[in-house]
């Protein structure tokens, strides 16, 4: 719509400009009723965007309820239970808070400070690794002495195999020297040495027994508590009226709540943090955000004037140290105006996500999912005013600072001609992030290095091993999606002034799309779970990209004094902040809570396939009526049988898109979530330690040596099963004594089966 109504308008404007700059705004000045068709596809085009916005939000949010309300999800203790910070001391007794939520509280867990038992915890496995690591050293050295022997021709007679009886160690004394043996220094280069073997063995003697101690005392409920409490409810809707509900008639006591916290992602640290404190953490990160978007503008602008450096040394300039830009060949010159102020920027932001995380962390997040959710935040806060605005506005007056210096009063009409001019360099960056990040994403060249090239050198045990042929990549939500968010938001800018960009943007984003279509189903493992609330908050920053465009419009109208599509400009942005408003009004309390009336209906949708799909009405073949608030087996077409037919037919494609509060409603999308094919039940101990600090709930770790042909391996794990458990099992050494594990099998001995919590 954009490119055969403004290309036109813009080619024929009469401005003199050349190349890409004849079709963009800066060209148009013969006359100013052609404003008016910029004017009118800005109202059309940035009103699309806005209804696209509008339309995904819908479709998130009835997908997103559709999950949460699924029995795959609703069963999942992490539904049923709310966090709750900043609990008064007082409110710190069960007995009270059994009394405050009534029946329908099932357990609850009052944090305690772990300090001791962490530090204790963290003692036992680093000592117990250590163990592990040299016992496999151990029988790797042995193994070695054996292959050099046998490859000279030798033989030993006291090929020693199963006497694991015998004194610990006695086995590889046949075929090692005691100074051969794994030793260490209990202080760096000075303390004494020591048998490392001997010397673990000890130490775990007196730390497991300590750890287990301070464990009972916390599981007891002795342990000193702080200002945070898991409660635990029978259903989700329980869950969710406590979660909705206002708790404590104190201001910021027993707030901020929240629900659907995986363990594995609390910071158990910042539960701890008061009321008090954490208003004070979130005023300091701020400012420290803040001072750092003021203070990183410097190095950005910098990037900037480097894409119109030649702007800077032509002619009869003043700045005339900068002369031999003059003599560089034009494709250098090309490259370093072009390609390099795009690689300095990409290679600038990238340090920033290891700040904001920091900060957001510091501020008191409580879990890893809510601080992804800030940074995705700030780092798009940071996206938008370096990456864009400041190299923006850098890049425009640069071009037009030597004309400025001699003629003031032409500031504004000279900025008007050349910020339109700007869009050039992000048509470079689009080409860059579009076949780089794609391309790269494809490739994971850093993934390969990790995999085939440094595991040989660092993978010393098959616990490492095991874990680095097991473990996927993850994605870190708050650095990922404002990254492409922004060139959407840079894409919508120029769309009027410069629309050519449009269809780069179109190209590039679709190259990554194509990428991490595929890194997300066979690639990346999803880490940190937002519940999807990333989406909806990337499509709220996608709307930055409409105000700055109407903004800039009305900017270059009034430079233009294009006084009607100035007025037209100034309205539309009224309507579309008032729509805005109203949007986010009606959107946001269905992206925080889940509404009653659903959980009602999803019910009773339950028990009508219940009836449908087991042949009786309410499902007695599975012993009870599953439904939505009193779920154990989850759905119920385990059997493989069809849904009931979709509630309605299927529609044309106008139709759906302009209806998609109907034809993607939540009776349409709960049909697309997986259903039957997981039972989620937890064992008593899972459901006792759920929300227990790791440390209260860790167990002695399962050590994991190779295993030898001399029986070095059996007899040590004999000894040191004594005192820790250990194992020889699935690993072993090849023809050419490489170490290796059975990778065919499912279940190594250190295995761990994945809680869905």
């Amino acid at each position: 719509m954009t490119w055969p109504v403004l290309f036109a308008v813009n080619a024929t404007g009469g401005g003199g400009q050349k190349q890409l700059d004849l079709i963009s705004f800066s060209n148009v000045s013969n006359t100013k009723n052609r404003y008016y068709a910029h004017t009118f596809v800005g109202w059309i085009y940035f009103s699309f965007v806005f209804y696209m916005i509008m339309r995904e939000s819908i479709y998130y949010i009835n997908l997103r309820q559709a999950y949460l309300l699924s029995p795959l999800y609703a069963n999942r203790i992490s539904s049923r239970t709310v966090l709750f910070t900043s609990v008064p001391r007082d409110y710190l007794d069960e007995a009270k808070l059994r009394r405050m939520f009534g029946p329908q509280l099932k357990n609850l867990w009052i944090a305690s400070d772990c300090e001791e038992v962490e530090k204790t915890v963290e003692e036992r496995d680093k000592v117990a690794m250590k163990l592990e690591a040299a016992e496999t050293k151990l029988v790797k050295v042995a193994n070695q002495a054996r292959l050099k022997e046998a490859k000279k021709g030798g033989h030993r007679d006291a090929l020693v195999d199963g006497n694991a009886d015998g004194e610990s160690g006695s086995v590889a004394a046949h075929w090692i020297q005691p100074k051969q043996r794994p030793t260490h220094r209990l202080k760096f280069l000075i303390g004494k040495k020591v048998d490392t073997i001997n010397w673990c063995r000890a130490e775990l003697e007196r730390l497991i027994p300590k750890v287990d101690a301070l464990q009972a005392t916390h599981r007891s409920g002795e342990g000193k508590f702080i200002c945070s409490v898991f409660v635990e409810f029978y259903t989700q809707t329980e869950a969710q009226a406590a979660y909705q509900s206002l708790a404590h008639h104190q201001p910021l006591h027993m707030s901020p709540r929240f629900i659907g916290i995986n363990p594995d992602e609390v910071i158990w640290k910042n539960l701890k943090i008061n009321w008090a404190s954490r208003v004070v953490r979130n005023i300091a990160t701020s400012a420290f955000v803040i001072a750092l978007i003021v203070f990183w503008a410097i190095p950005v602008a910098f990037v900037g004037i480097l894409s119109n450096i030649s702007a800077l040394s032509s002619g009869s300039s003043p700045i005339k140290f900068l002369g031999f830009i003059n003599k560089i060949p034009p494709v250098i010159l090309g490259v370093v105006q072009g390609l390099l102020p795009s690689v300095l920027l990409a290679v600038l932001m990238a340090l920033l996500p290891i700040i904001l995380r920091a900060m957001a962390k510091w501020a008191g997040k409580p879990s890893l999912s809510s601080i992804e959710l800030r940074v995705q935040n700030t780092y798009f806060l940071f996206q938008v005013i370096q990456v864009f605005l400041v190299t923006t506005l850098t890049s425009a007056a640069s071009a037009s600072v030597i004309q400025i210096i001699k003629s003031p009063m032409s500031a504004t009409s000279l900025l008007a001609n050349d910020l339109p001019k700007a869009s050039n360099f992000y048509i470079s960056y689009f080409i860059l992030q579009g076949l780089a990040i794609s391309s790269g994403a494809l490739l994971q060249l850093v993934g390969v290095i990790l995999f085939k090239v440094l595991g040989k050198f660092l993978d010393s045990t098959p616990r490492k091993m095991y874990k680095r042929f097991v473990t996927l990549s993850g994605l870190g939500w708050g650095t990922v999606f404002p990254v492409y968010t922004l060139l959407t938001v840079i894409a919508i800018t120029y769309s009027i002034i410069a629309p050519l960009i449009l269809g780069f943007a179109t190209i590039g984003l679709w190259l990554i799309y194509l990428a991490y279509r595929y890194n997300l189903l066979f690639v990346f493992n999803a880490n940190i779970d937002t519940k999807g609330l990333v989406y909806p908050r990337a499509l709220q920053q996608t709307t930055t990209g409409v105000y700055l465009a109407i903004i800039c419009l009305i900017g270059l109208f009034a430079i233009r004094t294009a006084t009607g599509p100035l007025i037209l400009m100034i309205i539309y942005l009224i309507f579309i902040a008032l729509f805005h408003i109203s949007l986010n009004q009606a959107i946001d309390p269905l992206l925080m809570y889940l509404p009653k009336s659903l959980q009602v209906e999803e019910d009773a949708l339950l028990a009508l396939e219940d009836g449908h799909m087991n042949g009786d009405h309410m499902g007695e073949s599975k012993g009870q009526h599953v439904t939505a608030t009193d779920r154990i087996h989850g759905s119920s077409d385990s059997n493989g049988k069809e849904l009931p037919p979709a509630p309605r037919k299927k529609p044309n494609f106008l139709t759906k898109f302009l209806a998609p509060h109907v034809y993607t409603d939540y009776h349409t999308l709960r049909r697309l979530v997986p259903r039957g094919f997981a039972d989620i039940v937890y064992d008593p101990e899972v459901e006792r330690d759920a929300f227990y600090h790791p440390a209260i709930a860790s167990p002695t770790p399962v050590l994991w040596i190779p295993r030898d042909e001399m029986g070095i391996s059996r007899q040590e794990c004999k000894h040191s099963s004594k005192v820790i458990p250990m194992t020889d099992e699935m690993a072993g050494f090849d023809a050419k004594g490489k170490m290796v594990w059975d990778t065919e099998s499912a279940r190594p001995p250190i295995y761990q089966e994945k809680i869905y919590y």
